[in-house]
């Protein structure tokens, strides 16, 4: 039941942020690899961005990816939050003094992330693909005109085979790693706090609340570099051996992006991953907490 309640609050909140991570996407491609000033800017801003997407593709658009995003949050959140609930239900995250232990807390988010965004990653792949489809006129990246996600997957796994189905996982790990232990470590460190100084009332609603919006800005602030590069590795166009041909990994991916873009470059789309990652961790962490607490509570 862990895994199922996991899943499905991560469905939940991504029915509603799905449209900030088409934006984000769109944003975090947009001028690659080009010096600022350099390239024309289809999306000046957040809110610029939704206009013009709505405009020229249509408002169907700010959905595109809706069913990989919403199977690829059942499974890694699922993996993810599932795992991460079960060792904090099992006391793994506590000392022998029963106070919760950040470094334990940030391993086991850690750990968790890694085995959920890793079997996920074919999903979040062609999601990202489907997100950066766009009208000529406002195109940015490398676009794949794909039909649909099983038209995506059908076609990837029967050229480059298994291997291509997973090309990026790896780069994109790295990210997964820093948002995870940093949103589940600050998410439970800080329930902890509000719990012993008692600023809301015991199993209130507003501990988990107030926990999850702490946690959207520290994961957004660790994380949008690492999202960035995850982005262009997973939409970067390949050869026939499916080898990508812009970077040669994360590492090269990192390098060339401050190199040519500057740091700022590495902050693409920041205000879409704030007003994306804060939504969605402040839902997909509420539902969870919530669901829980329901759960527990009529199976007791």
């Amino acid at each position: 039941m862990d895994f199922l309640m996991s899943g499905l609050a991560a469905c939940g909140a991504c029915l509603f942020t799905n449209p900030l991570e088409v934006v984000k996407t769109r944003m975090q491609l947009q001028g690659e690899l080009r010096a600022p000033g350099t390239y024309q800017r289809h999306y000046r801003n957040v809110f610029h961005a939704f206009i013009t997407i709505g405009k020229v593709d249509g408002l169907a658009a700010l959905q595109k990816g809706l069913a990989p995003a919403l199977l690829y949050q059942f499974l890694m959140n699922g993996i993810r939050l599932g795992t991460y609930g079960l060792v904090e239900a099992g006391g793994y995250l506590h000392t022998t003094e029963g106070t919760l232990s950040p470094v334990r807390s940030a391993a086991a988010g850690a750990l968790a992330g890694v085995m959920g965004a890793y079997l996920g990653s074919p999903i979040y792949m062609v999601k990202t693909h489907l997100q950066a489809q766009a009208a000529t006129e406002i195109a940015v990246g490398h676009q794949y005109n794909h039909q649909g996600m099983f038209q995506a997957l059908t076609k990837i796994g029967q050229k480059h085979g298994l291997v291509g189905l997973w090309r990026g996982a790896l780069g994109s790990l790295p990210r997964v790693i820093v948002g995870s232990s940093t949103q589940l470590c600050t998410f439970s460190s800080t329930k902890d706090l509000m719990t012993q100084w008692e600023i809301f009332p015991p199993q209130s609603w507003k501990v988990a609340l107030a926990a999850a919006m702490v946690s959207g800005i520290a994961v957004v602030l660790a994380m949008t570099p690492f999202d960035v590069v995850s982005t262009r590795l997973y939409n970067q166009p390949t050869d026939a051996q499916g080898k990508g041909l812009m970077y040669r990994g994360l590492l090269d991916a990192l390098l060339q992006t401050a190199r040519k873009e500057g740091i700022f470059g590495m902050y693409k789309g920041i205000g879409a991953s704030y007003f994306r990652l804060g939504p969605h961790t402040i839902l997909s962490l509420f539902f969870w907490d919530q669901l829980r607490t329901v759960y527990y509570t009529y199976t007791k």
